[in-house]
């Protein structure tokens, strides 16, 4: 099952997008790049920008609706948890998976960091989004039942898709960057209501000093 779906991430073009689908991914941009913005403010993204500014590389990409700039392996961390914090993010109803959350982050710092064009963008962004939200329903309402969060533990498959999709990953490739994204997911529903929830989303190695909210 997994070869197959990196064999379709990868040999899936942008001339194979319908002209709708072209559409709804700008619109979902623009929608997540307001989210970003409006929750760049947020408590939870100053602890997490603080935290990681301690550790952070040379200024790679940049962080939504702010000054400072990160490395590629931050820069979504933040930006992640500012789209995801205030909950008004692209919801696919069937599974409450937020798929843009973690998917947009990862291909901004990338293509900023490479120079990548538009057409190349728009279909990893299609892409991920597919298998963040194929993978939810597969797994729905299963997943849920037990405690997990749809968005932490689909939306790492959507991430890895899309960032090997721009890396220009072949099938094999691709396969191994499923395989490791399948280790990672994390996140439980009963951070619900907690700054952690945000934070869950984004499938990175360093952790913020993540507060509950009062």
């Amino acid at each position: 099952m997994t070869q197959e779906l990196a064999r379709f991430l990868s040999e899936a073009s942008f001339e194979d997008l319908p002209r709708e689908i072209r559409r709804e991914a700008a619109r979902t941009l623009v929608n997540w790049m307001g989210v970003a913005v409006g929750g760049s403010r947020h408590e939870a993204v100053e602890i997490a920008l603080a935290a990681c500014q301690v550790f952070a590389g040379p200024g790679q990409a940049a962080v939504a609706g702010r000054t400072e700039r990160l490395d590629i392996v931050n820069a979504p961390l933040v930006n992640g948890i500012s789209s995801h914090v205030f909950d008004f993010d692209d919801t696919d109803l069937a599974t409450a998976v937020h798929p843009s959350a973690p998917v947009i982050p990862v291909l901004l710092a990338l293509a900023e960091l490479k120079g990548i064009g538009g057409k190349a963008f728009v279909n990893a962004l299609v892409l991920g989004i597919e298998a963040a939200c194929r993978t939810a329903r597969v797994v729905t309402p299963g997943m849920q039942a037990v405690g997990w969060h749809a968005t932490g533990t689909a939306g790492v498959f959507g991430a890895a898709a899309a960032a090997g999709k721009l890396l220009g990953l072949d099938a094999l490739r691709m396969t191994h960057a499923l395989g490791l994204a399948a280790s990672q997911p994390v996140g439980i529903r009963e951070m619900f209501g907690a700054m952690t929830k945000s934070f869950l989303i984004t499938p990175l190695p360093q952790p913020p000093n993540i507060r509950h909210k009062p």
